[in-house]
């Protein structure tokens, strides 16, 4: 059986991309939980050469506990790595590869402690879900929460090993992510009032974004989190096809990081009213905000069953929330579970050149989960 670091070298060098397929990773998942002795379902996903892999151990009864990760990994293009980013490679006691903290790590603590484990003992049953496209805006695993949820998939707790440094947490922000898409009319440059500029008219938008940002400020809050408020943030502007044309076209690309609870229909709704005001105050331009991506915020109580187990596991008392999003909010809002996040690695190395582990963070998660499945004999 590989131990934990050989495991991650094994997934590492699955180059599973959000846009490229996983399914060599998921067929290598496949097959060592099946030597595991555990049963397993590959899943075809909503695009192709993707898939979703739910695999279960012990007895077909609820109760069980949920272990869940991402089987996708960020780009490489156009950072420069030291080493072969789809090769494990260490240096001076750091495991380096894409996806070696978000979030292969777990995904081999997973397969290595579904190996370990004496399944005979089980009394109940211990899952693992790996999905496709987290990435994207947790696209692949929805396909999968549905199914589950009409075949009336039961557990007591849900585990997500996003990279929290063993943290056990609680809470985390939901996100909403979409397009203010400014609509003008093209003229030349040179007699500007014949058309309507849509940089201008976006450039109206991004002021009625602050605005909004200081007013959501204002309210709501949760010191737990880093940023202890609602945040609306614009990353992406685009538009324009030369100086001296007038641009008839310009989208902000934008996001809003919410507090879980947080009524984000209101907010839409005002910044859908601010674009019908400033576009009908243009001269025949318009403003839509369109919704590309929604994933809800996680809220679980420290009384839940699974937050004690984590917390015992971890042999710590303290919780915690984190700003960035993960699927546990789709499984607490999908199947109802308690979920907690918690998993090696830190989130403050991803999606960078050289993201690294270290092998005493997967020993520490690899006693984690043996703490964890022992709660099921």
């Amino acid at each position: 059986m590989p131990n934990t670091v050989e495991m991650l070298a094994a997934l590492a060098a699955f180059p599973t991309i959000s846009a490229d397929s996983n399914e060599s990773l998921i067929r290598f998942a496949a097959q060592s939980i099946t030597d595991s002795g555990g049963h397993v379902q590959k899943l075809v996903g909503s695009e192709p050469g993707k898939f979703n892999l739910m695999a279960s151990f012990g007895p077909a009864v609820g109760a069980g506990i949920v272990l869940s990760g991402h089987s996708d990994v960020v780009p490489v293009t156009g950072q420069a790595w030291q080493s072969n980013p789809f090769a494990l490679t260490e240096r001076d006691g750091r495991l380096h590869a894409r996806g070696a903290s978000d979030m292969k790590g777990f995904l081999a603590a997973m397969l290595t402690a579904a190996a370990r484990c004496e399944v005979a003992k089980l009394t109940r049953p211990l899952h693992l879900i790996f999905s496709y496209d987290e990435e994207l805006g947790c696209l692949g695993v929805r396909d999968l929460l549905a199914r589950l949820a009409a075949e009336g998939f039961t557990a007591a707790g849900a585990i997500i090993g996003e990279p929290t440094e063993g943290r056990v947490i609680t809470g985390h922000k939901g996100k909403l992510a979409g397009c203010i898409c400014c609509r003008g009319r093209a003229a030349h440059s040179a007699n500007p009032a014949l058309g309507c500029n849509a940089i201008m008219l976006a450039g109206e938008m991004l002021g009625e974004l602050r605005a909004l940002q200081t007013a959501v400020a204002g309210g709501a809050r949760d010191d737990a989190y880093p940023f202890p408020f609602t945040s609306l943030h614009a990353g992406r502007i685009k538009g324009g096809v030369a100086l001296n044309i007038v641009p008839d076209y310009c989208e902000i690309e934008f996001e809003i990081r919410h507090l879980p609870g947080t009524d984000t229909s209101a907010l839409l709704a005002r910044l859908r009213d601010a674009g019908a005001r400033i576009g009908a105050a243009s001269n025949g331009g318009s403003v839509t905000v369109d919704i590309t991506n929604h994933y809800p915020g996680l809220e679980t109580a420290r009384g839940a069953a699974i937050t004690q187990i984590a917390l015992r596991a971890s042999g710590t008392d303290q919780t915690g929330k984190i700003g960035f999003g993960t699927e546990g909010g789709l499984f607490s809002e999908t199947l109802g579970l308690e979920t907690i996040i918690c998993g090696p690695g830190s989130i403050d190395r991803a999606h960078k050149a050289d993201e690294y582990i270290t092998r005493d963070e997967l020993a520490a998660c690899d006693a984690f989960l043996d703490q964890v499945i022992a709660t099921l004999f």
